[in-house]
C-alpha cells in the first residue's frame, strides 16, 4: 500500500529508529491482523454454512427416500386389498373384472393403469384413469411377472418399456393367491416420463427445497425420475449438475445407505439415501453458488471497509507513537539491566510521565518482585516435588510434548530409574506413536471442548512388558494449552481383568465356553432385523440323543465331560465366524450367517457325523452319544424370530422321528398363529 512504502522510507532516511519502526510494525500488525480476521470469518462462516447444509440436504434426501419407500409399501398395501376382493371366478370373466376395476377409483388414481392377468400371461382386464379399456397384451415373458408367480410375493420391476403406453413405466405386481398357488396376478404402472413416480417425489419434497435438485435413480444409474422428463432413463452422468455425481458413489463401493451418505462432488452439495424395498436411488443436489453467494458479497464489502479502517487506524497509530515514545531509549538501557542481581531495583529509571512514566514504574516494581518471586518458586517447587513423590499415582507435566516434572511413581509403573524420564520426549515411552497419537488426538478434542480427559490405554514398561492404566489429562491453564498437560496414571489392570472375566461370563456358557442363550438370541434378533441385507442364513438346532442314559448310569460328572466333547466336535464342523451356543441341558443352536439351507444341511450331517464319533472314556467304559439336528432357512415373510426357532425346531423333531442321529431341514413354512 502506499501509506506503508512511505512509512518504510520516513524509517529509512530517519536512521531506522526504534520508533519509527514500532510504529510501522504496528500498522503492519494491523492490517494483517484486520485482513486475516476478515477472511478467517468469512471463510468459517462458509465453512460452517455448507457443513450445515450438507447435513440438512442429507437429512432431506434420508427422509425423501424414507417417504418413497414408505409411498411404495402404501402402493403394494393398496394392491394386496384389491387382489383380496378379487373372487378367483373373475378370471375367465372379463365384464365381472372390468366392472370391479371400473370400481377402484383410487386405485385408478394411484397408478397409471392398472391390470389382471392369468397365469398364462393373458391381461384379462386393463383400466386407466379415465375408464377400463381392452388392449390384446401378454405379459408372460415379463420378469417381473414370472417372480411374482413363482415366488408368491409381491415384485417391483425395473424400468421397462410399456406395451400400452409410449413410454417406460415401473410396474408393482401382486399375486391374486388361490386355493391351490397363485391363481393370477394385479398390477400397477408408475409411468416415468408422464411424472406418476416424479409426483409421488415432489408430493413430500417442501417449499424450502425448491432450489435443491432431487432425482431417481435404479442402481444401474438410470433416471428414474427428474423434473426434466426427457432425462427419464438416460444415464445419471447426462444431468450435468450430477456429474461426477455416480462415479463418486461407485467409488464408496456404492453403498446403499437409507439414512444417506454425501458425495464428494466440486462446486455442489449432494446427498443420496436409498428407498428400501425397489432398491432405488434419491439425489439431491444443490449448487454451492446458491449458498455462497450472499456470503461472497459480504466479503467484498468487508475488505473495502476493512481497507478504510486500517487507513484511519494506522494514520492514528502512528501520531500517538511518536508523541509517547520519547524517553523510551533511557528505559530501554534500564531495562536491559532489570534481571542483574548486581544492581539495586530502585536506582537508575528514568523520569517520564504518561505511558512511558507508568511502564518505568511498573518495571522498577517488577525489579523490586523478582528476587521476592524467585525464593517463592524455589519454595513452591521443593513443595511441589515433595506432593509428587508421596502421590500415590504416576503424575507428570509436560510441555511441547517432552516430561519437565515426572514423579517417582510413574517411573516405578514405566519401569524407568526415578527421575529417569525428566527432559526425555513423551514419544517412545510407554505407548507406541500411533496410538500416542490417538491418545493427544482425543486429550485435544476434550481439552477444546473445556473438559479434562480420561481413558483407559494399555502401556508399555520398559522391560516389554503391558498394563492397563486410567491416564487423565488436563491443561494447567485452560485458556491456554501450549503452557502445559498435567497428567495422571493410575494402575487398574486388575479392575480391567474382572471387567472381561464378568463380560465373558455374561455372554458364555461356563461348561463349555461356547455362547449362552443370552448372546444368542441377541445375534439372533440381529440377524433377523437386519433382513434383507442379512440374508440368507440357516438355524441349526441340535439336539442329543440318548444322552440321559449317560447322567442316570455314569452321574452328572460324566454327563458335563460329554457335553465339553460334544461342543468340541460341533465348532469342528463349522466356520470361524458362525455362532455355536449351548441353550441349555442338551440343547445346542447353530446360527450360520450368509449361508444358505442347502449348504446347511450338510454342515448339519457333519455336526451328527462328529457327535456321533465321540468315544469319551470314563471309568472303563466307552460313552457315547448321538444328536439329531433340524435345519431352518432364514425367510423374508417370517415376521417373528420365534417362527424361525419353531421352524428349525420341528425340523429336528423330524429328525428325531426318522430315526435320530440325523439332520432333516424345514419344510415349507405352515401358518403361525
Amino acid at each position: 500500500m502506499p501509506v506503508l512504502r512511505r512509512l518504510q522510507r520516513w524509517s529509512a532516511q530517519s536512521g531506522g529508529s526504534l520508533k519509527l519502526r514500532t510504529t510501522l510494525s504496528g500498522i503492519v500488525a494491523l492490517i494483517l491482523g484486520i485482513l486475516l480476521t476478515t477472511v478467517v470469518l468469512v471463510q468459517r462462516a462458509e465453512r460452517d454454512t455448507l457443513a450445515s447444509r450438507r447435513d440438512s440436504e442429507l437429512h432431506e434426501a434420508a427422509h425423501t427416500a424414507a417417504v418413497l419407500s414408505s409411498r411404495m409399501v402404501e402402493l403394494q398395501q393398496a394392491l394386496r386389498l384389491a387382489a383380496g376382493q378379487i373372487d378367483a371366478s373373475w378370471l375367465h370373466d372379463r365384464a365381472a373384472l372390468e366392472r370391479f376395476l371400473m370400481t377402484q377409483a383410487v386405485l385408478r388414481n394411484l397408478f397409471g393403469n392398472i391390470f389382471v392377468a392369468t397365469p398364462d400371461g393373458h391381461v384379462r382386464a386393463y383400466a386407466e384413469r379415465d375408464g377400463v379399456h381392452a388392449p390384446a397384451i401378454n405379459v408372460r415373458d415379463r420378469t417381473y411377472f414370472q417372480q411374482t408367480l413363482a415366488e408368491g410375493r409381491p415384485v417391483v420391476s425395473e424400468a421397462l418399456d410399456s406395451r400400452v403406453v409410449p413410454e417406460p413405466v415401473v410396474v408393482l405386481a401382486h399375486p391374486l393367491q388361490g386355493a391351490k398357488g397363485v391363481d393370477g396376478v394385479i398390477g400397477g404402472a408408475l409411468r416415468l416420463v408422464s411424472g406418476d413416480l416424479m409426483a409421488h417425489v415432489l408430493h413430500y419434497q417442501g417449499p424450502d427445497d425448491q432450489s435443491a435438485l432431487l432425482v431417481v435413480s435404479d442402481l444401474q444409474g438410470r433416471i428414474l425420475a427428474h423434473p426434466d422428463p426427457s432425462l427419464v432413463l438416460q444415464p445419471l452422468e447426462r444431468e450435468p449438475r450430477l456429474e461426477g455425481a455416480w462415479a463418486g458413489w461407485e467409488a464408496m463401493r456404492s453403498p446403499l445407505e437409507p439414512a444417506g451418505i454425501t458425495v464428494e462432488v466440486p462446486g455442489a452439495v449432494v446427498s443420496v439415501a436409498a428407498v428400501s424395498g425397489p432398491q432405488w436411488l434419491v439425489w439431491r443436489v444443490l449448487p454451492e453458488e446458491n449458498l455462497l453467494g450472499p456470503l461472497h458479497q459480504a466479503r467484498r464489502q468487508a475488505l473495502d471497509w476493512a481497507a478504510v479502517i486500517v487507513l484511519l487506524a494506522s494514520l492514528v497509530l502512528l501520531l500517538l507513537t511518536t508523541w509517547q515514545l520519547r524517553p523510551l531509549r533511557a528505559l530501554a538501557r534500564r531495562a536491559q539491566r532489570l534481571f542483574d542481581t548486581g544492581v539495586d531495583p530502585h536506582a537508575g529509571w528514568p523520569e517520564a510521565g504518561g505511558e512511558i512514566g507508568h511502564l518505568t514504574r511498573v518495571l522498577r516494581h517488577v525489579g523490586a518482585e523478582r528476587v521476592q518471586l524467585e525464593a517463592s518458586n524455589a519454595e513452591l517447587m521443593k513443595r511441589l516435588q515433595s506432593v509428587m513423590a508421596a502421590a500415590p499415582v504416576g503424575i507428570a507435566f509436560t510441555r511441547a510434548q517432552r516430561f519437565e516434572l515426572v514423579n517417582a511413581e510413574l517411573c516405578r509403573l514405566l519401569g524407568y530409574p526415578a527421575q529417569a524420564l525428566s527432559g526425555a520426549a513423551v514419544a517412545g515411552i510407554g505407548l507406541p506413536q500411533q496410538a500416542l497419537d490417538s491418545l493427544l488426538r482425543r486429550v485435544g478434542r476434550a481439552l477444546h471442548v473445556g473438559r479434562p480427559y480420561r481413558g483407559e490405554w494399555q502401556l508399555r514398561r520398559a522391560d516389554g512388558s503391558t498394563f492397563w492404566a486410567e491416564i487423565s489429562a488436563q491443561a494447567a491453564n485452560p485458556a491456554d494449552t501450549a503452557q502445559g498437560l498435567i497428567w495422571t496414571v493410575v494402575d487398574i489392570d486388575a479392575r480391567v481383568a474382572t471387567r472381561t472375566r464378568l463380560q465373558w461370563s455374561a455372554h458364555h456358557d461356563p461348561l463349555t465356553g461356547l455362547a449362552n442363550r443370552a448372546a444368542f438370541e441377541q445375534r439372533l434378533h440381529q440377524v433377523f432385523g437386519a433382513r434383507p441385507r442379512s440374508m440368507p442364513a440357516a438355524l441349526v438346532a441340535i439336539d442329543l440323543d440318548h444322552f440321559k442314559p449317560i447322567n442316570d448310569s455314569a452321574g452328572h460328572a460324566a454327563g458335563d465331560a460329554m457335553l465339553k466333547a460334544v461342543a468340541t466336535a460341533i465348532c469342528s464342523c463349522v466356520r470361524a465366524g458362525d455362532l455355536v451356543a449351548r441353550l441349555g441341558g442338551d440343547e445346542f443352536m447353530l446360527l450360520l450367517e450368509r449361508c444358505p439351507g442347502e449348504r446347511a444341511l450338510p454342515i448339519a450331517n457333519a455336526v451328527c457325523a462328529a457327535v456321533a464319533g465321540i468315544e469319551l472314556p470314563w471309568e472303563g467304559r466307552t460313552l457315547r452319544v448321538g444328536a439329531s439336528a433340524g435345519v431352518a432357512a432364514l425367510q423374508a415373510d417370517m415376521t417373528e424370530v420365534a417362527h424361525w426357532l419353531r421352524a428349525a425346531d420341528r425340523a429336528c423333531y423330524d429328525a428325531k422321528g426318522a430315526g435320530r442321529g440325523r439332520a432333516r431341514a424345514a419344510g415349507p413354512p405352515a401358518s403361525e398363529p
